[in-house]
């Protein structure tokens, strides 16, 4: 994960120069602020790939500066490191925006392991958002037959997720009733024809939020995805 971009906030000096040095020499280039206004303000004028923070920070601690961070960026992981380990802390931390939390005192090799998963878990992540189509405002994730907007994602069923995938491939196109029922139900018996009608309606109630995505009927025909 050479040449991701890290903020580690910590007030140890000691403790941070060690963090700091091994990560650079691991090939990350790391910003290093004392204080969790400071953290907060080089955040601000930067751009990063994972945060590093200590819970007990002069000024602003790590949990508050989490949530200030959620508030711009909702995705960048964070790491949590600190001494505090009761239960409640913890559940605290993660309730902050915290994607994981590493107890004190950690070897250095833990630590290497947390933010390599954590990086690989946002990279799977974004490869996940790249492999979305855009339906009007909706994100369409064929592999995954999830349906979302503004955030807020559905699954859609096997069935579903196929018929849209068919009419997308032939958006602002006929969508021919007969291909489609070969192509998904195998034949176009009147039984299947009223099945895939049903799925078309589901899919105008999945669709309805956005007034500009709609599946038309061209009667006798077949359907055609206007979008």
């Amino acid at each position: 994960m050479a040449n991701k971009r890290l903020l580690l906030v910590e007030d140890e000096p000691f403790l941070a120069k060690v963090i700091a040095d091994s990560l650079e020499q691991k090939g990350y280039a790391v910003s290093h602020a004392p204080d969790g206004k400071k953290g907060y303000n080089i955040f601000q004028n930067g751009i990063f790939d994972l945060l590093i923070l200590d819970v007990m920070l002069p000024h602003t601690d790590g949990f508050t500066l989490a949530k200030q961070v959620r508030q711009s960026n909702e995705n960048i992981p964070i790491l949590f490191l600190t001494a505090k380990t009761t239960t409640a802390d913890v559940i605290e931390g993660y309730q902050s925006g915290g994607n994981d939390y590493l107890k004190k005192p950690f070897s250095l090799e833990e630590l290497f392991l947390r933010i390599d998963e954590l990086l690989k878990r946002t990279l799977r992540e974004d490869k996940a958002i790249a492999e979305s189509i855009v339906i009007g405002d909706y994100l369409f994730n064929h592999p995954k037959q999830e349906l979302s907007l503004r955030g807020n994602a559905i699954q859609l069923s096997h069935r579903e997720a196929e018929l849209l995938w068919l009419l997308y491939k032939n958006k602002n196109r006929l969508t021919e009733r007969k291909m489609a029922l070969l192509s998904l139900w195998g034949d176009d018996s009147f039984f299947n024809t009223r099945t895939m009608d049903v799925f078309i309606t589901r899919l105008r109630k999945h669709l309805q939020d956005d007034e500009s995505v709609q599946i038309i009927n061209v009667r006798g025909m077949g359907y055609k995805l206007i979008c």
